[in-house]
Order: structure tokens, then C-alpha cells, then sequence
């Protein structure tokens, strides 16, 4: 019904964030609520979800690669809502999708909920399907490693610093002043 919704937030709590669409107040449960902050204009990508036994809820994403790996792995025999948040919050995109790709059952048992047969039927249902979510095998460039770690250093969050690097190293070659700015202009765009 929805694709997002954009407006202020004005909750932040463990499991989900509010956010203020003209006077309508949207609870929305987020693999990651803490990375918004009161009063931030944001733009959620959504997903509506009717159940049984919790009714009707909104999730919340960051960017629309986030809610497509939301959808994959509801789409997994065993796994719910809660499950599937409670996996993305533990990991970052890239590394979760190289764990299925590369068939890790071990290390998918360590998210909460998820025993050897269920992390077993991710891997069997997403196997080869996460493609576009897993990193590219070109190496970036020193001048960009540099730049990330000076991010980091700014005090960015490695999640952040992490999103910023597929953007930057589709750049023309630079020094790492050079992407230091630019990272930092897409930063702050947010």
C-alpha cells in the first residue's frame, strides 16, 4: 500500500521509530531505530504487514535494498517479522547476504531465534538470490580506504561509512581529501 514516508521523527525507541507525516504520527518497527534522531527529516521506505496474532504494523527501512532483503527473507519458511528484523539488526547488508551466498549456516545460528534448520532453509531459499546485495570483488583504491577510516574517525557510524563506500568508489579516482569531501556532502544530505 505504501512504498515510504517522509517526515520527522519524533520517537526513537529499541524496537521502533515514530515518524510525524503532516500531523500523522507512524509507528514504525526498523531493524535499526537508533540510527535516526529526534527532529531528523527522514524518508522511510515502508512495508505494511497484517498477522494473526499482532494485527497490522508498519516496518520501517533506510533505503529500498533494505526493505527488498526485508521481503527475502520473509519470504524463507520459518521466518517472521520479528525474525527477519531481529537478523538484519545484527548485521550489515553486505554481510549477511555473503554469509547466505556462501552457505554459512553456522554463522547464521548466531541471530536470535534462528536454529541450524532455519538458518539451513535461508540458505536453501536464498542461495543465489542475494546477488545484488553482496559486495562487488573490485578492490578500492588506498586513498578511498583512507578516506573511510578518517569518516570513522569523524565519529560516523561503521554502517553509515559502510553505505558510503559503493557510492564513492564509483567516483573517478581521487586523493583521499577528495573523498573525504564527497563523503562527507553525502552525509549530510541525509
Amino acid at each position: 500500500m505504501f512504498e515510504y514516508l517522509e517526515g520527522k521523527i519524533t520517537l526513537v525507541e529499541p524496537a521502533f521509530i515514530v515518524l510525524d507525516v503532516h500531523g500523522v504520527g507512524y509507528k514504525l518497527y526498523s531493524p535499526s531505530p537508533l540510527n535516526y534522531q529526534l527532529g531528523q527529516a527522514a524518508k522511510v521506505f515502508v512495508e505494511q504487514i497484517f498477522s494473526d496474532n499482532a494485527g497490522m504494523r508498519l516496518y520501517g527501512f533506510a533505503s529500498q535494498a533494505d526493505k527488498r532483503l526485508f521481503l527475502k527473507l520473509l519470504s524463507v519458511s520459518g521466518i517472521g517479522p520479528k525474525s527477519a528484523l531481529a537478523i538484519m539488526a545484527a548485521e550489515n547488508t553486505e554481510s549477511l547476504a555473503s554469509a547466505i551466498e556462501n552457505g554459512q549456516v553456522k554463522y547464521l545460528t548466531q541471530f536470535p531465534g534462528i536454529g541450524k534448520k532455519t538458518a539451513s532453509q535461508i540458505v536453501l531459499d536464498l542461495k543465489g538470490k542475494l546477488k545484488d546485495f553482496t559486495p562487488k570483488s573490485d578492490k578500492s583504491s588506498p586513498a578511498l580506504e583512507d578516506a573511510l577510516l578518517a569518516l570513522l574517525a569523524l565519529g560516523y557510524t561503521k554502517r553509515e561509512v559502510e553505505k558510503l563506500k559503493p557510492k564513492l568508489s564509483k567516483l573517478p579516482e581521487m586523493t583521499a581529501d577528495a573523498y573525504i569531501k564527497q563523503g562527507l556532502a553525502l552525509l549530510l544530505k541525509k
